[in-house]
């Protein structure tokens, strides 16, 4: 039977929670019961979502691009809280300069926030977790990962690396006790989208909206937490197209997408 945490279990805890999906999330798994430890660069975001919920949140502040940084923070967390029963991997970034064009330091420093800071944060809570036999662990990604688009050279190829790490990783510890997830949203009213003026974002929903949906998957759903269906499915339909019909279909699909 697969590991689903439980708020007796221990806390939970969420990168990536200053605003957005993180942020929505945190407040949610409160009103779920969890104690909650959060981890972003922005101090002064983490103290205002600690003030919101007094005595539920934690607030430990960190760049998840620090490896030994997040190594000593998940011991401090747990030696002062409890163990971690459930982990939120959420921190994450897009530059719009990608749709500029091809650009490395673009590109290499989304993949080391993307890719490294997930990376950081997962090793040491799941070194603590396999150790105990019990976690759950969900990584965000995106249904961006799902196949190449224009726009997303950058956030995009991350989506799919985190993907396929959250695969392997679900079948690497299966019998250790531990439960990963990956967490596929579609578009979320977020910072990180605010401001976007080159294409239309279809189904888009509220950070609560879908952070209620996150936390219902982590409560009872499988391996793959993924919404809105409707566009997850579209995306996923594209993915079995051979590449002379998939290349073509997506580049006609984005160019329809995209604001005039």
């Amino acid at each position: 039977m697969v590991y689903r945490a439980k708020p007796s279990d221990g806390l939970a805890w969420i990168t990536g929670a200053s605003s957005g999906i993180g942020r929505a999330a945190a407040q949610e798994l409160v009103r779920r019961g969890y104690r909650v430890a959060v981890t972003a660069r922005r101090a002064e975001a983490l103290a205002s979502l600690a003030a919101s919920t007094p005595g539920h949140i934690f607030v430990f502040q960190g760049d998840v691009t620090d490896r030994a940084a997040m190594a000593a923070l998940v011991a401090e967390i747990e030696a002062s809280l409890g163990p971690i029963a459930l982990a939120f991997l959420n921190a994450g970034v897009y530059f719009p300069a990608e749709r500029d064009g091809f650009s490395a330091e673009v590109i290499a420093e989304t993949f080391e926030i993307n890719v490294g800071g997930v990376v950081n944060t997962l090793a040491p809570v799941l070194e603590a977790m396999r150790k105990r036999q019990s976690g759950q662990i969900a990584i965000t990604s995106s249904i961006a990962g799902y196949g190449g688009i224009p726009g997303s050279l950058a956030y995009g190829g991350t989506k799919a690396a985190l993907i396929n790490m959250a695969e392997a990783l679900r079948i690497t510890v299966d019998d250790d006790g531990v439960a990963v997830q990956v967490v596929n949203p579609g578009f979320v009213q977020t910072e990180m989208n605010a401001h976007n003026d080159f294409f239309e974002m279809p189904f888009l929903m509220t950070a609560d909206e879908a952070a209620k949906r996150i936390c219902d998957g982590f409560e009872t759903g499988g391996f793959e937490i993924t919404f809105p269906r409707r566009l997850a499915w579209f995306a996923k339909a594209l993915c079995l197209l051979p590449y002379p019909l998939y290349l073509p279909v997506v580049k006609y699909v984005t160019r329809r997408a995209q604001k005039k």
